[in-house]
C-alpha cells in the first residue's frame, strides 16, 4: 500500500497550490482528482470558464468601440455558440496542459478518481475504469471546492433550464435569458450575454444584491447594466418555474411574469464533500456542505486533516484559494512560512467589472471612524476619452485622523487590475499623501488615483507642513 506524506483531495486552486508547495518542500505528495476535473471547478466551469466567455463576448460584439462607432457596431454580425466555445476550449486546454506539467516538474503524484475516507489515515480511490485503490497518508487536504446548489422546485432540463456547470454547453444562444439569483455568478452571465444583445431578466429576491460592495457604486453599476438593457428584479420571491418546452415561465410573488428561451439558475453553490465518508473521520459540515477550519492555519477540528478554498466558504475566490492552499500545505508540513496579507482584492468580471479592496463606506460608518472620500471619473482623465469610456468610478476613503488609505473601490473598464496599486498602499499602510506626490503615467486610467487623491486631500485638514506660514 502507497503511502504519502500529503495526501489533497481536489486539484482547484487551493489543492494545486498546496501540492506545488509540498512538492518544493520535497515531501511525497499526491494528488486526487476525476480525469475530467483535473484543475477543479475554477479552470472547468468557474473562473477561467466565465472570464474566457467575457473577454470573447466583449471582443466578438465590439461592446468596447460602441461609443465611438455607434450601438449597431458589430466586429461580427452573426455570433453563435460555436464562436464563444472555440476560444473557450483552447483555453481549458492550456490551463490543464500547464496543471500537468507543474505538477510533473515538483514530483507531485496524481490519481484519477473519486476519494473518500475509510480510516483516520486512509482513502479509498474508486477509478473510472471500476478498480479501487487504498492509500494512508500522513496528513489529508480537503481542497474539494463546491457544486451547484439544484434546489426541487427547479425543473433542471439542461437545455432551457440550466445551473452555471451546464450554461456553458448551451447548444445555441437564446434571445431571452433569465438569470435567477443576482450573485457574483449571476451578475456576471447576466451582464455578459446583455452585451450579446440577449434580452436578459435578473431575478433576485432580496431587496438588495452585492451587498459586500460599497452601496454608492452598486448604485453607478446598477444605473449601467440598467442602460445595457438588464431588466433587474429585486424583492421578489419566485412562486412558480415552468418548463412550456421551447420556453421557460416564471412566476413571481408580486404578480409579475417572465417568459424566456433559457434560465440559469445561479442561486449558491454548496460545498462538494457529501462523498468524502467524512463521518468515519469524525468531520461535520455546515447546511451547505462547508468545513469550518482555524483561518490561520486551515486545520479542521481533526488535526491531520487541513481544509482550504470554496469548501471553507468565505471570501471563495480562486485568488484566496491560491493562498490558502500554500498557507495550509506548510503548516500540514510543518513548516514556517508568511502569513496571508490582511487586504485582499474582490474582482468581479461583470460588464462593467467591479473591483475592491479594504474597507466600504458602509462599514467605515458602523466603526465609527471619521473619514473623507475622495472620488476620480475615468471620463475625466485622458485614457478614458481615449477608450471612450462614458462610465466608470474609483472611489477612495480616508481616515481622518491617520490620513491613512483604508479602502478602494473601483467600477468600469480594467478595474480588476487597477485594484492591485490600492491593494499595495492599503497593505503597506500608505496615506492618502502618496497619491498626491505620485506620478503616475500619462495617459493611463490608473491616473483616477491621482485624482480621487487630490478630490480627498482638497476637502480634508490641511497638514501643517502645507500651511502657508504667516509673516511675523
Amino acid at each position: 500500500m502507497a503511502h504519502y506524506d500529503l495526501i489533497i483531495i481536489g486539484s482547484g486552486p487551493a489543492g494545486r497550490a498546496a501540492a506545488i508547495q509540498a512538492g518544493k518542500l520535497k515531501r511525497r505528495v499526491l494528488v486526487v482528482d476525476r480525469k475530467d476535473r483535473l484543475g477543479g471547478v475554477s479552470v472547468h466551469t468557474g473562473t477561467i470558464p466565465s472570464k474566457t466567455l467575457r473577454e470573447t463576448v466583449l471582443n466578438l460584439s465590439g461592446y468596447r468601440e460602441r461609443s465611438f462607432y455607434g450601438r449597431s457596431y458589430r466586429v461580427k454580425d452573426n455570433i453563435d455558440a460555436g464562436d464563444l466555445k472555440a476560444r473557450l476550449h483552447m483555453t481549458l486546454d492550456h490551463e490543464v496542459d500547464v496543471l500537468e506539467h507543474q505538477f510533473n516538474r515538483n514530483h507531485v503524484d496524481t490519481l484519477l478518481g473519486m476519494a473518500k475516507f475509510v480510516g483516520p489515515n486512509e482513502i479509498e480511490v474508486a477509478t473510472e475504469a471500476g478498480d479501487t485503490s487504498r492509500i494512508t497518508g500522513d496528513k489529508f487536504l480537503i481542497a474539494t471546492g463546491t457544486k451547484t446548489y439544484r434546489p426541487d422546485y427547479v425543473p433542471f432540463n439542461g437545455r432551457t433550464v440550466v445551473d452555471s456547470d451546464e450554461f456553458l454547453e448551451m447548444a445555441e444562444i437564446p434571445r431571452s435569458l433569465v438569470v435567477v439569483g443576482a450573485g457574483v455568478i449571476g451578475v456576471e452571465y447576466a451582464t455578459m450575454f446583455s452585451a450579446l444583445d440577449v434580452t436578459v431578466t435578473l431575478i433576485e429576491p432580496r431587496d438588495s444584491f452585492l451587498d459586500f460592495i460599497d452601496a454608492a457604486l452598486i448604485s453607478d453599476f446598477t444605473h449601467q447594466i440598467k442602460e445595457n438593457g438588464v431588466d433587474l428584479r429585486l424583492g421578489s420571491e419566485i412562486t412558480k418555474i415552468e418548463d412550456a418546452g421551447p420556453h421557460v415561465e416564471v412566476s413571481l410573488e408580486n404578480g409579475r411574469h417572465v417568459r424566456a428561451d433559457m434560465l440559469l439558475f445561479a442561486a449558491g453553490r454548496m460545498g462538494a464533500t457529501d462523498k468524502l465518508g467524512l463521518d468515519v473521520v469524525g468531520l461535520k459540515t455546515d447546511h451547505r456542505g462547508r468545513l469550518d477550519v482555524d483561518r490561520k492555519s486551515y486545520q479542521t477540528k481533526v488535526p491531520h486533516i487541513y481544509a482550504a478554498g470554496d469548501v471553507i466558504g468565505h471570501p471563495s475566490l480562486a485568488s484566496t484559494s491560491l493562498q490558502q492552499g500554500r498557507v495550509a500545505g506548510c503548516h500540514a508540513l510543518d513548516t514556517p512560512t508568511l502569513g496571508e496579507s490582511p487586504w485582499f482584492p474582490y474582482g468581479i468580471y461583470s460588464v462593467p467589472e467591479i473591483s475592491t479592496c479594504g474597507m466600504s463606506e458602509e462599514e467605515m460608518q458602523e466603526r465609527e471612524i471619521p473619514y473623507e472620500i475622495g472620488v476620480a471619473r475615468f471620463r475625466e482623465t485622458s485614457r478614458g476619452q481615449i477608450m471612450g469610456l462614458e462610465h466608470g468610478m474609483l472611489k477612495m476613503l480616508v481616515s481622518l485622523k491617520t490620513r491613512r488609505v483604508l479602502g478602494v473601490q473601483i467600477v468600469g473598464e480594467g478595474a480588476t487590475e487597477l485594484i492591485h496599486i490600492a491593494q499595495a498602499v492599503l497593505n503597506l499602510k500608505g496615506t492618502v499623501d502618496y497619491f498626491v506626490e505620485n506620478t503616475f503615467n500619462y495617459p493611463t486610467l490608473a491616473e483616477a488615483y491621482k485624482i480621487a487623491g487630490l478630490d480627498a486631500f482638497n476637502r480634508m485638514p490641511i497638514p501643517d507642513e502645507f500651511k502657508v506660514k504667516k509673516k511675523p
